[in-house]
């Protein structure tokens, strides 16, 4: 569908931007990028685009519904019924994303847009699945009020774009334009941990809501960058369940119907810090910083470049590869994300997924060349990786952290 071709053409193009401002700052001696911020700022983006392969149908199924059986009116299309939805497009995503950093079951989603510490295109890319779910329900009041989900749909096209451009540090102040819409200048202080700039300057595209509703301040000092409490964690998974494992803590630790709902509808400063202590020591096991090596960084590369590769082929092909292939493709980027993400931390246990991951490529093999020869010679692999798994994992770790590491 024509739909998908242009999402996949957004991969391609977003990296463009991404590598346009890599260059600038590096030409101008701006170190706005580190190396595992920004493979964990893309991993996140890649599985955001994935999953979206997936969910973006039952998103417009969903509006469709609610337009046929439920709105309030039929709006007749024309360019006050456009100018409406573009307000009230922006409207709601103020108050989606208020309250996304002040709800804490909503925190829970959004969370991972905040948790890295640079600032520039790559961040605009954290965005998880879980989070388009709460927005789309957000969202879902516009069909009810009755514009047409077709169109609703080009609107928040526009919403998924423009932010992307907010997102850095090279474009100063716009002048005159810092009055309407929302500029990097803007978006800068939404994203820094400066307590002034705290809770500040919601808006996507249009700046007037939070002048309007006492959110807004401009930006005066640099802004630092991420969480209050920093992650200092690169892991993929920790990224996106860490605040949602706190909160279920939290909920667990208090009795009774209303204090329960409190913790979940009441503010994220409000959840013990405790919490994230005991996750971090129980599951996460932090390690004192180390340096990425050159096989750290040569590796991750090629895994991050193979993932964007295949989540395009995904995206543009998608109509004509199997239920198979799709869960083939997909699994093999997913268990790569999180592989990229453990070899930043160090984790020994990297080399599992390495083993899940040939699984799927050898099962890919099989599926396609299902013939006596290729069965053979895959049970031999196989035995041979498992028989030589030990002396297999020693080199590995040579390769990767350049240590006899685990």
């Amino acid at each position: 569908m024509a739909h998908q071709k242009f999402f996949a053409y957004a991969v391609p193009l977003f990296l463009f931007f991404i590598a346009l401002e890599y260059l600038y700052t590096k030409r101008k001696g701006k170190n706005y990028f580190q190396f595992a911020e920004t493979v964990a700022n893309l991993n996140v983006g890649i599985a955001e685009r994935l999953l979206d392969v997936f969910t973006i149908i039952p998103f417009y199924y969903f509006f469709n519904y609610i337009y046929t059986h439920y709105a309030l009116f039929h709006f007749k299309i024309g360019p006050w019924a456009y100018l409406a939805l573009f307000l009230l497009t922006d409207f709601v995503w103020y108050w989606y994303h208020r309250l996304a950093h002040e709800v804490n079951v909503f925190w829970a989603v959004h969370i991972v847009h905040h948790q890295s510490d640079d600032f520039n295109y790559t961040v605009s890319a954290r965005i998880t699945v879980f989070q388009s779910v709460v927005r789309c329900l957000f969202w879902a009041a516009l069909p009810l009020m009755g514009f047409p989900p077709h169109i609703i749909a080009t609107f928040l096209l526009i919403h998924g774009i423009y932010p992307f451009f907010t997102h850095t540090q090279t474009i100063g102040k716009l002048g005159w334009l810092e009055y309407i819409i929302v500029t990097p200048s803007h978006h800068r202080v939404h994203h820094s941990s400066n307590p002034e700039y705290l809770d500040k300057n919601y808006g996507d595209m249009l700046i007037l809501w939070d002048k309007l509703f006492g959110t807004y301040t401009a930006e005066k000092e640099a802004p630092a960058y991420g969480l209050t409490k920093p992650l200092n964690s690169h892991s993929f998974l920790w990224q996106h369940f860490h605040y949602i494992l706190e909160l279920t803590l939290a909920f667990r630790s208090v009795e009774g119907i209303k204090a329960k709902i409190a913790i979940l509808l009441g503010k994220p400063d409000t959840i013990d810090p405790r919490y994230r202590l005991y996750l971090e020591k129980r599951l996460l096991n932090i390690r004192p910083s180390v340096p990425t090596t050159n096989g750290m960084r040569v590796y991750i590369s090629i895994q991050t470049a193979a993932s964007m590769l295949l989540l395009f082929s995904l995206i543009y092909w998608i109509d004509s590869l199997s239920f198979v292939q799709t869960f083939l493709l997909s699994a093999f980027i997913i268990v790569s994300l999180i592989n990229s993400g453990a070899i930043l931390e160090q984790r020994t246990w990297i080399l599992y997924l390495e083993y899940v991951r040939m699984l799927i490529l050898l099962t890919a093999t099989w599926l396609y060349f299902p013939n006596i020869f290729t069965a053979t010679s895959i049970l031999l692999l196989v035995i041979t990786l498992i028989y030589f798994f030990r002396p297999i994992k020693k080199k590995y770790f040579e390769l990767i952290y350049q240590t006899a590491l685990g």
